[in-house]
């Protein structure tokens, strides 16, 4: 069974464009109407700054095989039952034939603040996968295959999250490999974490300077996290429900 990930790198180069050039319009608007924004959170968690990344991983899905899939983007279309809550809003719903195929949750990091911020994203990431795979398992979604649940977090790539961080240890020691880690490395390992543990199908860390507005220029910081991987096991996936 081939697969198909069509010229993802240009796609995503114009994503991340998009998502410079949409949050820097997004504060010049704040700045016009006088809104304060604290930490730069409303410019960073719009919802409009990601939809590049939704039109690349629609093109993966027309690509292999689900030309006529129900692909939901509309706010009223993208709840699903929980297990510890009754609803969950995410990004990205694929449905096929009434089944669901793939849930996206997208994500993205810009300083000044990293701290809080980076725990915070780590714990919503793994209660909104542990909440939705303990609903499958109670049949909330019908009998069907597992979805493909992915996650993708876009970091500003500065000095800030770079840099090495200190962990408190006041009574235990924190494993080794968070020992200095920086925030970009800690959700490097996060990603990681959460495909080994089975909490999403793929995680992705992908880091863009705030001077990509005109390059598109992003990196990553090991294969199994990068943004190639995982479309290659998203269009697997695809490809898998196109053939049933």
């Amino acid at each position: 069974m081939s697969i198909d990930i069509a010229d993802y790198e240009k796609l995503a180069k114009k994503a991340i464009r998009s998502f410079w050039k949409t949050r820097m319009q997004a504060k010049k608007t704040q700045k016009s109407t006088g809104k304060s924004d604290q930490g730069e959170r409303s410019s960073v968690t719009s919802g409009k700054n990601m939809d590049g990344f939704l039109t690349l991983i629609e093109t993966i899905v027309r690509a292999n095989g689900l030309q006529h899939a129900d692909i939901h983007l509309e706010r009223r279309t993208l709840t699903l039952p929980g297990y510890f809550r009754p609803t969950k809003l995410w990004d990205m719903l694929i449905m096929n034939q009434e089944r669901l195929v793939s849930v996206i949750e997208l994500k993205s990091h810009v300083g000044p603040s990293f701290g809080n911020n980076c725990n915070n994203r780590a714990e919503e990431a793994i209660g909104s996968a542990h909440d939705l795979w303990t609903a499958y398992r109670e049949g909330a979604f019908g009998k069907q295959p597992k979805p493909f649940l992915g996650w993708i977090i876009l970091v500003e790539d500065c000095e800030k999250s770079r840099h090495p961080v200190n962990s408190q240890e006041p009574h235990f020691p924190v494993f080794s490999e968070f020992k200095t880690a920086s925030y970009a490395d800690r959700y490097d390992l996060l990603c990681q974490r959460l495909v080994q543990e089975n909490l999403y199908t793929a995680a992705t860390t992908i880091l863009s300077p705030r001077n990509a507005k005109s390059t598109g220029t992003y990196s990553e910081l090991s294969e199994l996290t990068g943004l190639k991987n995982f479309l290659i096991t998203l269009a697997g996936h695809i490809s898998a429900e196109a053939a049933r």
